[in-house]
């Protein structure tokens, strides 16, 4: 396994793996917000990026995008882990631990000093792997459409 950065010829793979990511959430990703996304990407006054989980063939299976967000009562900036995603005939071998680890290695090498992450309550395969790494906040996630 290697992580890279996505490239900007891996957009077919990239919309591939985010698909199977929001089918998995059992949504949908419209085109006009893939473009977005894939913009944010490869602009640099942005911070947001994403890597992929490459096999010994080449071939990506996995991805991590992440981004910096401003926390008001540190003032400085956490790493929010935004996205994480393995294809399920590649899990149970290292490749969410790696990806999540990159997004540690990152936050790091940039002085970021907390990295955190959302998932769903029914994400009891993903929540054994996080749990590896924190026990759960308490904190409750309030969405409002406007």
């Amino acid at each position: 396994m290697k992580i890279r950065a996505l490239e900007s010829t891996d957009k077919t793979v990239w919309k591939t793996l985010l698909d199977e990511y929001a089918a998995f959430y059992k949504t949908s990703v419209p085109n006009h917000a893939q473009d977005t996304v894939w913009s944010w990407i490869f602009n640099e006054t942005e911070e947001f990026w994403c890597d992929l989980i490459i096999n010994d063939e080449g071939a990506a299976f996995g991805f991590t995008q992440y981004q910096l967000m401003h926390r008001s009562l540190a003032g400085s900036k956490v790493c929010y882990l935004s996205d994480l995603y393995v294809r399920p005939e590649q899990r149970n071998q290292g490749a969410g631990r790696a990806l999540i680890d990159h997004v540690f290695s990152f936050a790091r090498e940039n002085n970021i000093s907390n990295v955190r992450w959302l998932t769903q309550e029914f994400n009891y395969a993903g929540r054994k792997l996080y749990d590896t790494y924190a026990s759960k906040s308490d904190f409750i996630l309030y969405s409002v459409d406007t």
